[in-house]
């Protein structure tokens, strides 16, 4: 690196004497010009034998100014072709010293998640030994065993599986970290400040004003997810630990897609499922709707300019440009009641074509995105959930949606629904209910097409279809 600098600086030096030498170039023009006409207009033999004396004396400076400008250029030529080579070097090392890295990050990680892995085992078989998890297990079997119908109330799960709950929840649910979640009970309401005002400029004897600040409230209730499953009693019949992992993992992957599906676009009206108000249904709203609590913010029509679209079919946006119409479209999201980072959802196509807008290549020649996780320029988490129509990005300050999280997450055992299948059916349910308190600080982007909407499908509920 220091000896390509060396040889850029030495290049530079040895170019402006080059320069200064071509700057002569037109005086010895000229003066050949004017030696021509002197010969011609020599008549004596002195006159004569000046111009030759002149003459000699003007070749043998061009000569050295001509071998000056050739030594100068083939030094330049040289330099350069040095300097090409050692940037290739540098180039090449670079590509291993990244390549090094990489394996070396790579081996890290692998390293990371044996030691996680380890640690996640050990953590599962010390949560297997505790005696009510034992018991809670040992109840279940003796049920499955014996035929045994449980009566009243369903097999609460210990203290600590809730724990184990809530980070299974984590990890199937995108969105959970980036919302706010609240554990309540019964109906509850999150009070709302309105905008600070401005204090009123008077004479320092003067009197004060009064100053005017409302105060809203968003109210949330009180709605079921989950379902139940059908595990093999052979399963049962296994380690403790291979059944609580069938268990947690199933209850995790379906509540955590049905509470993301919720927040985003999770429909909460009279006429169809009940569940939170999703970011996308309350955007396209165009009229308040019936029921609007009186108490609650003030009603905002935002179904156009939070709701935008770039491009087209026709004339789809690329590059520089799509990412300069993403960052204008942004300007929508209001963060004022937000202390968090932004963040944007999307499916897998939509995030790969992003990836590929951002590309470009660094120094050492390599392909690299300016999207890794985070989006360009604008910054803020990137989550990539697939049943998002292509094309649509939805993002704003998630930490402004409101997940209201209720108490008592329970499994409990069929009453033998599938006893000659030889299987054991279990539920799972969590409550939830929630909705986008600062409504402005969210919006939707359509890229090249798609306008967005808050169509989406929900598993039906068909075992309530006729209540």
């Amino acid at each position: 690196m220091l000896r390509a600098l060396f040889l850029k600086k030495k290049i530079d030096d040895k170019k402006k004497q080059l320069e200064e030498l071509r700057a002569k170039d037109e005086e010895f023009t000229k003066r050949e010009a004017d030696l021509t006409a002197s010969i011609d207009e020599a008549q004596t033999d002195e006159e004569r034998s000046a111009v030759e004396e002149a003459v000699g004396t003007f070749e043998e400076e061009k000569r050295a100014h001509d071998e000056a400008k050739t030594l100068l250029e083939n030094e330049v030529r040289d330099l350069e072709g040095e300097l090409k080579d050692i940037e290739a070097q540098d180039a090449e090392q670079a590509r291993a010293t990244e390549a090094q890295n990489n394996e070396r990050e790579d081996t890290k990680m692998d390293e990371t998640r044996s030691i996680n892995k380890t640690e996640r085992k050990h953590g599962f078989d010390a949560i297997m030994q505790r005696e009510d998890v034992k018991a809670w297990l040992g109840e279940i079997r003796s049920h499955i065993k014996e035929k045994r119908a449980l009566t009243n109330v369903g097999l609460t799960i210990p203290e600590v599986f809730l724990g184990l709950l809530r980070e299974n929840l984590e990890r199937y649910s995108k969105l959970y970290r980036h919302v706010t979640v609240r554990p309540v009970n019964g109906t509850a309401r999150q009070v709302i400040m309105g905008s600070v005002p401005e204090g009123v400029w008077t004479e320092c004897c003067a009197n004060l004003n009064e100053l005017s600040l409302v105060f809203n409230d968003a109210e949330v209730d009180c709605y079921k997810v989950g379902g139940y499953f059908k595990v093999c009693n052979a399963v049962l019949e296994d380690s403790d630990v291979q059944l609580a992992s069938q268990l947690l993992e199933a209850i995790g992957q379906a509540i955590g897609l049905a509470l993301d599906k919720a927040i985003l676009y999770g429909r909460n009206s009279e006429t169809t499922q009940k569940m939170p108000e999703g970011i996308m249904s309350r955007l396209v709203q165009t009229s308040k709707p019936a029921g609007y609590p009186a108490t609650a913010r003030e009603w905002e029509d935002l179904h156009t300019k939070n709701i935008r679209t770039i491009g087209s079919s026709a004339l789809p946006v690329s590059g520089i440009d799509l990412y300069k119409d993403i960052v204008k479209e942004s300007a929508a999201m209001k963060g004022k009641y937000a202390r968090g980072r932004k963040t944007f959802v999307m499916n897998e196509a939509t995030y790969t074509n992003l990836v590929a807008e951002a590309m470009s290549v660094n120094a050492a020649g390599g392909i690299v995105s300016g999207l890794s996780d985070t989006m360009p320029v604008l910054g803020g988490d990137v989550e990539v959930l697939d049943f998002i129509p292509d094309g649509v990005i939805i993002g704003g300050y998630f930490e402004l949606y409101l997940l209201a999280e209720r108490a008592g997450t329970q499994f409990a055992q069929s009453e033998h629904a599938f006893f000659i299948n030889d299987q054991t059916v279990f539920k799972g349910t969590a409550r939830y209910d929630g909705l986008p308190v600062i409504a402005e600080a969210f919006m939707a982007i359509g890229i090249n097409g798609p306008t967005p909407n808050a169509s989406m499908t929900f598993a039906s509920d068909t075992a309530n279809a006729g209540a």
